[in-house]
């Protein structure tokens, strides 16, 4: 090999070692979705694929779905402490930690999707993710989750159709109040039980998104779907502020925005699953019920004085409502 070659290879190897070292910033997210094409798990794909655009390929962010690094739980403590860079949770596990992101799990909150996305994207969504920082989270985006609504053996058009059954319920304080300003018997159960409950007539009905009736198998134990719709909590990103302080403003600016960009990715990915969700519990004979929502609206008044303590909530609930 000449001088020439010699300086070319070196030349060549520089080029390799400084590429490398440009993209040697590897986030890591968390999520708990089993599915690699669930939409939040494509959200985040998406997000790196962005952020390596914006980054000049410095950085970007692997994916490890299917509970790799723990539950939503133990996520949400490794990124608090720094030992994680990323995690997308349900709204619901934040709730206590950022006492702001209750207000979008209030039932019949949002009176459409549209309605909800408009709001999360507006500043009421700011004000709840950047409530986040002081908790030690930089709050990056709201992802859908679609509406959650009662599905049983019967069709449940008004709130009294809802007496007396026994819901299947997460396992959260809201949740039973929710079920049980409706007249119905809350039934707090792990998400994996609900199949066999509802087969053995253990609970009467259950509540979830179409994707989760559908692809839980729920639809083969009940085949009435009632849209009450009564909740739309939304999944959240959340970044370490560990992590977050160390970057450099204009970084932190990337982040933000390739977060922000992959929300209207992920809502199609998610219209594209609740479509062909809908299409798949109809082929196997699901019955797919309008309902009278302002009777159930009428009644969860208690709820909201007992989860919405304090102004601020109070503040924002008004906005939310204000919003048209």
């Amino acid at each position: 090999m000449n001088s020439k070659q010699t300086f070319a290879a070196f030349c060549a190897l520089a080029t390799a070692a400084f590429a490398f070292a440009a993209r040697a910033t590897e986030f890591r997210s968390a999520d708990t979705h089993n599915a690699d094409d669930y939409p939040t798990v494509l959200a985040v794909k998406y997000m790196s694929t962005l952020l390596e655009q914006k980054s000049g390929g410095k950085h970007h962010i692997k994916v490890f779905n299917k509970q790799a690094l723990g539950s939503e739980k133990e996520t949400i403590d490794q990124v608090k402490i720094g030992a994680l860079d990323f995690t997308r949770v349900n709204v619901g596990p934040m709730n206590n930690i950022c006492p702001l992101t209750q207000v979008p799990t209030m039932p019949f909150l949002f009176n459409s999707i549209a309605h909800m996305r408009k709001v999360l994207d507006g500043p009421v969504g700011d004000e709840i993710l950047k409530s986040c920082e002081s908790a030690g989270f930089i709050g990056l985006a709201f992802y859908d989750s679609g509406a959650r609504s009662i599905y049983a053996k019967k069709p449940i058009r008004t709130v009294a159709d809802a007496k007396g059954l026994k819901i299947r319920v997460q396992q959260s304080d809201l949740w039973v109040a929710l079920v049980g300003a409706m007249g119905a018997n809350a039934t707090p159960m792990p998400y994996g039980e609900v199949y066999t409950a509802l087969k053995t007539g253990l609970i009467d009905a259950a509540e979830n998104n179409i994707p989760s009736f559908d692809t839980a198998k729920h639809v083969e134990a009940v085949k009435i779907y009632s849209k009450t719709e009564h909740s739309m909590a939304p999944e959240i990103l959340v970044m370490s502020k560990i992590v977050w302080d160390k970057l450099p403003p204009n970084e932190q600016a990337m982040i933000r925005a390739a977060a922000k960009e992959s929300v209207p990715y992920e809502r199609q990915k998610w219209d594209e699953q609740e479509a062909k969700s809908l299409a798949s519990v109809k082929a196997q004979g699901a019955e797919i019920v309008e309902v009278d929502k302002k009777s159930f609206q009428a009644v969860m008044g208690p709820v909201y004085e007992k989860f919405m303590t304090t102004p601020e909530m109070k503040r924002l609930v008004k906005a939310v409502q204000d919003t048209k």
